[in-house]
């Protein structure tokens, strides 16, 4: 196992994925990875997984090459994801690629403060501890957020969202795009699933981080994961997700997400967090929004109506992606990771559908 890049005394070492797909982001791509060069905590390295485009790995591995070897925080390695098209066989083609003891992600439209890994690292002191998240506050294209955009659903944008508790606290699942994972423990349980999350398809799918947390907790009945909100990241919301056109698809595509989530690990789990969500954190932002209505403050009877438009949305996507699951549909499979040397052997991988069992410790 490689040693901690910087010279502290037990500090585990942390390779940073970010997984790209398009040109597009160019500019993006090159600043997220200007933020994990310029980290207080230094990573071992930062790979960057093209998702099958040939084009764009070619004009990073141009930009990039391979920096050098060892502890070098400025090291990158360029690679192609070596599974099917997505988020999830990407994210896995990083972690078998990596080497350090922690594997963090970052989206390839943000950028990390800078203390970001630091307080990451900190999470890890206490070896129960398998799983370390923190803040992703949006950048709005418009340069505020629009009026009728409701805290409460930031999660539409890949952001933090209102009714996460603040501080460092223990959560059901950490947020993919800014999160951090102990590697012997995914070496464990197996990586992200792919079917689940986002594939190229034009429907903004989720829930595969959630997904593998709990069946990371499953698995290690003892396992803590955190959310630290130190550790912060800033991610970019283009136009077009600032329109109610993408809220209300994201809204809908996450409730088929939820769907495959329940029928991997059961309802009960995959949905506890979201029954809190939905029936305290949401009628509280209705009440504001139509409070603020009362008041004539602006955005807030668009607000109220976001949040109700938003759970309905969600519940249908929800209810299709489970009669889709009743018949078959939805398959996932779960990745088997390789044990870094003399690491520990996997648990393995199992190919499944989306009516597996949730009773199973493994959680799949």
């Amino acid at each position: 196992m490689s040693t901690a890049p910087t010279g502290r005394t037990g500090a585990p070492s942390v390779s940073v994925v970010i997984c790209v797909y398009t040109e597009d982001r160019w500019g993006d791509i090159l600043a997220a990875v200007a933020s994990v060069r310029d980290q207080s905590y230094p990573a071992l390295e930062t790979l960057l997984v093209v998702d099958h485009n040939p084009v764009l790995l070619r004009r990073l591995a141009k930009t990039y090459g391979d920096d050098g070897a060892g502890a070098d925080p400025h090291r990158v390695r360029v690679l192609a994801n070596a599974g099917p098209r997505g988020l999830s066989a990407g994210r896995n083609t990083g972690i078998t690629a990596s080497s350090g003891e922690i594997v963090a992600f970052l989206d390839d439209d943000a950028v990390a403060e800078r203390d970001w890994l630091l307080h990451f690292a900190e999470g890890y002191a206490d070896p129960r501890v398998m799983a370390v998240g923190g803040r992703t506050q949006p950048v709005w294209a418009s340069r505020r957020r629009p009026a009728w955009f409701p805290e409460e659903f930031d999660w539409v944008v890949g952001c933090t969202y209102r009714g996460l508790p603040p501080g460092k606290v223990a959560v059901r699942n950490v947020l993919g795009g800014n999160a951090s994972f102990r590697r012997t423990a995914l070496e464990a349980v197996g990586g992200f699933a792919s079917g689940i999350g986002r594939d190229g398809h034009r429907l903004p799918l989720g829930g595969e981080e959630t997904e593998l947390c709990i069946r990371l907790t499953r698995a290690l009945p003892d396992a803590v994961l955190l959310i630290d909100d130190r550790s912060v990241i800033h991610h970019r919301v283009p136009a077009g997700r600032e329109r109610f056109r993408y809220f209300r698809t994201r809204a809908y595509a996450e409730g088929l997400s939820k769907a495959l989530v329940a029928r991997s690990v059961g309802a009960r789990a995959g949905l506890e967090s979201e029954r809190r969500y939905t029936t305290r954190v949401l009628p509280a932002g209705v009440a504001r929004g139509v409070r603020d209505a009362l008041l004539g403050r602006v955005g807030g009877a668009g607000r109220a109506g976001a949040i109700v438009a938003g759970v309905a949305l969600a519940a249908g996507g929800y209810a299709l992606g489970s009669l889709r699951a009743r018949r078959g549909g939805g398959r996932f499979a779960v990745a088997a990771l390789e044990p870094a040397a003399g690491g520990p052997s996997p648990a393995g991988a199992r190919a499944g559908d989306s009516g597996a069992s949730g009773d199973s410790r493994d959680g799949v």
